[in-house]
């Protein structure tokens, strides 16, 4: 390809509407441009990154033994309403001339189940997986970061059919070791973190989290074991509760109008927010029950719900709680409360002493409050968002706190899907039994953005040869000078010959130009046809570094071919340790 031929529209200034560096670096180089808020359009760089990307991912997931199909990106309503999730607020949603509902798709486990119990009715059949690379939707209510959140998307969705769990274990491994070697050969090294399971449900699974300062998840990492997972997921482990050896003082009830904040208490009362125990009311599958947790502290609502023992819990409203409770929220405690209402304690606040908490009264709180005096909790759980400095749960390290951004998430599903589908398949034994689920996706375009995001530097991106859109660029410095043109043409058209990816960028423009695209645009290999090649050489450069070499032209190939083949080589060398 030649530059003069190329659509990619830089720009000098970074866009005011860009914050992460991948968002800035992949506008200024013309690989995307914005059509609406998390909608882009993909130019014929960022495209061609996202067809290598897509290259790696067909290959591995073909090996993988996973076959690929594409499924539409309408969903019936009907077949979301079969697994309740037909309410979720995160799908776009229309109907058609004869007035029948349909989203698009953000996943579709709905979709490839269907499909399997109408044409699969044998374990003989069995494992069974399939995947997609499709377009999908999903309403975002604050897209960010280009491409990294956006309202419409790339992704890889794959779903293992199993006939038990021990087969789903044997699948669920092979797609960890496809997604793993797919980040690998990307040049990602993301953590492979306890999650928790969303929208999609499930059992066991991982987010794959790219660590960097841009990323929107807390991740928790062991800095002993290597135990890590996302905070909505991480467990802390348990350590001896050291008991407050403070005189319980008398219970006082004190005045605390227009306070319905830790911090406003914390101010008004003159006390910190570690001796504040806050109360927060749920509903647990009709049921409601009291979570406490220190001032200072947030609650987890998926351990929450696993230590009431229900697959999901609900913030009940202002008015269900005053009515409830007698008492606005802010002002809620655990004193006194109904005996038909659960309190669920973090381990934490076993060694309280003196606390405060709400009076149950609005506008009032109670000081000097002390467990099994003033009240008892029900049980005791871990109910609150790890943070730095806890204990891991696996050893006796302490945890540190990472940011990740999110590219794959894979999950056993078991029979959540097939059971609410009622995808059956008939069994050895004569039975009929429900499939054993998993599913598997990876951002594509997430990708995109993740690759430049930890592959950079002041001047631009520093691509990956496997996923560049060019793994060569040769620099004609002066199209006008015929020695340069003669050298240029003939590398170009040599590494051409060899299926090497070549940009032979022959604009019209200065060398400086030149020079700021090339780097900005993170091309693995230079080759610069300058002042050189009247004396028959050429001069090659490896991007991201201070490697700079002159060749003779006679031996310019060969040597681009060296750099390219050890490339490659070192991301197969990751790969292959998974």
């Amino acid at each position: 390809m030649r530059a003069t031929q190329l659509f990619f529209p830089t720009l000098r200034e970074i866009p005011s509407e860009a914050e992460m560096i991948n968002h800035k670096l992949l506008l200024r180089a013309g690989y995307i441009r914005k059509v609406a808020a998390g909608i882009y359009d993909y130019l014929p760089l960022g495209y061609k990154l996202i067809r290598k990307i897509e290259t790696i991912v067909r290959k591995e997931m073909e090996d993988a033994g996973a076959q690929e199909i594409l499924m539409p990106t309408m969903v019936p309503a009907e077949l979301y309403k079969e697994t309740g999730r037909w309410d979720l607020d995160v799908l776009f949603k229309f109907k058609d001339r004869g007035y029948r509902d349909y989203a698009i798709g953000f996943t579709h486990e709905e979709i490839v189940t269907d499909l399997v119990r109408r044409n699969v009715r044998s374990y003989k059949e069995l494992p069974m997986n399939l995947y997609q690379i499709q377009g999908k939707g999903r309403d975002e209510a604050r897209p960010r970061g280009g491409v990294v959140r956006g309202r419409e998307f790339i992704m890889l969705d794959a779903y293992s059919f199993d006939r038990d769990w021990d087969s789903l274990d044997s699948s669920y491994a092979k797609m960890y070791r496809a997604f793993s070697r797919t980040f690998a050969l990307c040049g990602l090294e993301p953590l492979a973190v306890e999650a928790d399971s969303g929208a999609i449900g499930g059992k066991t699974n991982q987010e794959y989290m790219v660590i960097t300062p841009a990323g929107e998840d807390d991740i928790l990492v062991c800095d002993t074991c290597g135990y890590s997972a996302n905070s909505e997921k991480c467990a802390i482990g348990e350590t001896k509760i050291k008991m407050s050896e403070e005189k319980f003082n008398a219970l006082t009830e004190v005045e605390t109008p227009d306070t319905r904040t830790v911090e406003q208490v914390a101010n008004f009362l003159k006390v910190s927010p570690k001796r504040i125990i806050k109360t927060l009311i749920y509903k647990a599958d009709n049921k409601f029950v009291a979570a406490l947790v220190r001032g200072d502290r947030e609650l987890n609502e998926p351990k929450l719900a696993a230590a009431a023992g229900v697959k999901k819990v609900e913030m009940v409203e202002p008015e269900t709680a005053l009515e409830v409770i007698g008492a606005e929220i802010g002002s809620i405690g655990p004193v006194g409360l109904k005996k038909e209402i659960k309190i669920i304690a973090d381990r934490e606040i076993a060694g309280m002493a003196n606390a405060v908490v709400g009076a149950n009264k609005t506008g009032y709180h109670l000081m000097n409050v002390n467990i099994d005096r003033d009240f008892s909790p029900t049980i005791y759980a871990d109910i609150r968002v790890a943070v730095k400095g806890d204990r891991c749960p696996k050893c006796t390290g302490k945890l540190k706190v990472e940011k990740g951004m999110e590219v794959g998430h894979i999950f056993k599903l078991g029979t959540v899907y097939s059971d609410a589908m009622n995808a059956k398949f008939l069994d050895d034994d004569g039975k009929e039994k429900v499939y054993v689920m998993g599913c598997y996706g990876m951002g594509i375009s997430r990708m995109l953005a993740a690759i430049p995001e930890v592959n950079n530097d002041k001047d631009g991106m520093i691509l990956p040869i496997t996923v560049a859109p060019f793994e060569v660029t040769i620099m004609l410095l002066n199209p006008e000078i015929d020695d340069q043109c003669v050298a240029a043409t003939r590398v170009y058209e040599e590494l051409t010959d060899k299926g090497v990816d070549v940009l032979l960028d022959d604009r019209d423009e200065r060398p400086g130009v030149k020079f700021k695209d090339n780097d900005l645009m993170g091309t693995p290999i230079q080759v610069v046809a300058g002042r050189g090649c009247a004396e028959g050489k050429v001069e090659i450069r490896v991007r991201g570094t201070e490697k700079k070499e002159e060749v003779a032209l006679d031996d310019a190939t060969e040597y681009v071919m060296k750099l390219r083949d050890e490339m490659f080589a070192a991301l197969r060398d990751k790969a292959n340790k998974f």
